[in-house]
């Protein structure tokens, strides 16, 4: 992956302004990112220009933009059921990383992750298999659901850590981090690794 020559904000910069809209939506009924048609217009003419890269499960609960108080052009949002990583989410983590130039990737799972239960507690068939498997590769014989959905999370990471050139970006300031999203409360625990 080669250094883009895009500034952006620094991997801690980016995360301490998850971490304040996480804080702000923990008290909001509404999303707080800015959506107004002069920020559209803005982003259409100049570009997108996110400071994060999300990753998370496509769960109708778990909305990226409102959860870390953002707007359009913040986040690089990748979603897929279970959060799981192929070649097409690392295709878009690299575009967002090498062209776009966003230093912080976080993986962000869920508890009561339906893809998680499905793994530990059926046998799907079909395309969701796809998904179960890569899931049951990353949480082995654990039963536990958080414990699993976080296991599922690490081993998002170490995908991405494996396939792209992050160890060479790294000293670009490029961070991929795991977190794991509260349903019940809506609060992010950044402390997944």
């Amino acid at each position: 992956m080669s250094h883009s020559h895009i500034e952006n904000l620094s991997a801690d910069m980016a995360l301490e302004k998850l971490r304040r809209g996480n804080s702000a939506y923990l008290k909001s009924s509404e999303c707080g990112g800015d959506i107004s048609p002069e920020k559209r217009l803005d982003t259409c003419e100049n570009g997108q220009r996110p400071y994060a890269i999300i990753i998370t499960c496509s769960d109708s609960r778990v909305i990226p933009e409102c959860i870390f108080g953002a707007g359009i052009g913040d986040l690089f949002v990748i979603r897929v059921a279970g959060n799981v990583m192929d070649d097409h989410q690392l295709g878009s983590v690299e575009y967002a990383a090498s062209h776009l130039g966003v230093k912080l990737i976080v993986v962000m799972g869920h508890n009561h992750c339906g893809a998680v239960d499905a793994a530990i507690n059926h046998d799907p068939d079909g395309y969701i298999k796809f998904i179960t498997d890569e899931i049951r590769l990353a949480i082995g014989d654990e039963t536990d659901e958080e414990k699993a959905c976080r296991l599922n999370v690490r081993r998002s990471i170490s995908v991405i850590e494996n396939s792209l050139a992050i160890h060479e970006e790294e000293e670009h300031g490029l961070m991929v981090i795991g977190a794991l999203y509260h349903l019940e409360d809506g609060s992010v625990d950044f402390d997944v690794q």
